[in-house]
């Protein structure tokens, strides 16, 4: 993961790196849908990306999101990695829901200045199983958060991402940007005793590095959130923590030192209700169930 935890977590109080294993696209159950390939042609107009939304966590990043259907006056939510809960690293096939927090969140404005400290009610949904996502609830709504600090929560696709798209993953941790493409995407990512399904695959530019992790990834064409960044080779070492493996639908298994990696979000939407609420059970939800 980038990177993190359990062992290293006192080096991440001490230089601030993310948490440990990268984590798995949000999708999960068999074979993802075959992605779209982005075709030649004119290009589309791009939009600025740039730091205003996202937050900075105590090892790690993280966006204020909205999904297609949030009105002003819901509960705002934090998109981060399963593997950057506060608690610790979910256990492979853990599901975590509505569980108490008061975890603090830096506000970030456009140039990457802290303008505000957001707060947890709940931990909404953490899971390291299938993807790699933790989703905060907090204690102020959009309408809120816009008043007091001029900052709009990023909008969340709820469509798969396009093979070939230009993407930026903001850093709220670092205060930096990547730009790079998608390169693809992965039937099975192996890390340790994780598996993730369908996750993105970035070309070589996205070198991300610890406390990147739960950086949003950002579709340069749409504004929209497309991917939650989470994990990286680092040696070249074969599956195990901070070197994710990718496996395809014959078992074969393939290595790619330096390459990283983000899981898919645009199935979250579709867990959710009207008023921000989480419903598993929701028709099209496909997210891991405790």
């Amino acid at each position: 993961m980038n990177k993190p935890l359990l062992a290293t977590l006192a080096t991440l109080v001490i230089t601030g790196a993310g948490m440990a294993p990268a984590a798995a696209a949000t999708q999960t159950g068999g074979a993802a849908p075959a992605p779209a390939t982005r075709t030649a042609g004119a290009a589309p107009a791009l939009k600025a990306v740039d730091f205003a939304g996202t937050v900075a966590l105590s090892n790690c990043s993280g966006s204020v999101v909205r999904l297609p259907g949030s009105a002003d006056g819901d509960p705002a939510l934090v998109l981060t990695n399963g593997h950057c809960l506060e608690t610790g690293f979910p256990a492979p096939g853990e599901v975590i829901v509505d569980q108490a927090s008061s975890r603090s969140f830096g506000l970030l404005d456009s140039a990457g200045t802290r303008v505000g400290t957001l707060r947890a009610a709940k931990v909404v949904y953490s899971t390291m199983t299938d993807t790699d996502v933790t989703i905060y609830q907090l204690t102020r709504t959009y309408a809120q958060i816009r008043g007091s600090y001029g900052i709009d929560a990023l909008p969340l696709s709820d469509t798969h991402p396009v093979a070939g798209t230009a993407i930026k993953v903001v850093s709220g941790y670092w205060k930096r940007v990547y730009s790079c493409n998608i390169d693809g995407f992965v039937y099975r990512l192996k890390e340790g005793g994780w598996t993730w399904k369908g996750s993105v695959r970035y070309t070589s530019a996205c070198n991300t590095i610890g406390g990147t992790s739960g950086s949003p990834v950002v579709d340069t064409a749409t504004g929209k959130v497309v991917a939650v960044n989470n994990t990286g080779n680092e040696d070249g070492q074969r599956c195990t923590e901070n070197n994710p493996c990718e496996v395809d639908q014959s078992g074969n298994v393939t290595v790619r030192q330096g390459i990283n990696y983000a899981q898919e979000t645009y199935q979250i939407p579709a867990c959710f209700t009207t008023g921000n609420k989480l419903d598993l059970n929701a028709s099209g939800c496909v997210l891991p169930k405790p």
